[in-house]
């Protein structure tokens, strides 16, 4: 617990460093494009199980209550 917990302060003592001081190194991929690819692929799940939903028939058979019958019981034989 002690490594992790060393690691976490170390990393936000990073990051406060930058943020005081201004980062000089250009943004990376994730700063850039990071929000953006994020959103596309939310647009995109929802618009698959949009269609997997509504288009292609699947029933799901969500509960079997109401929908089942029970069967009589069996008189025991002597």
């Amino acid at each position: 617990m002690y490594r992790f917990a060393k690691a976490a302060v170390n990393l936000s003592g990073h990051a406060a460093r930058q943020v005081r001081h201004g980062s000089s190194a250009t943004g990376t991929f994730h700063t850039k494009y990071g929000t953006g690819v994020m959103a596309g692929g939310f647009v995109f799940c929802t618009a698959v199980w949009a269609y997997v939903l509504t288009q292609t028939g699947i029933t799901w058979n969500l509960s079997p209550v109401g929908k089942v019958m029970p069967k009589a019981w069996r008189e025991a034989e002597e």
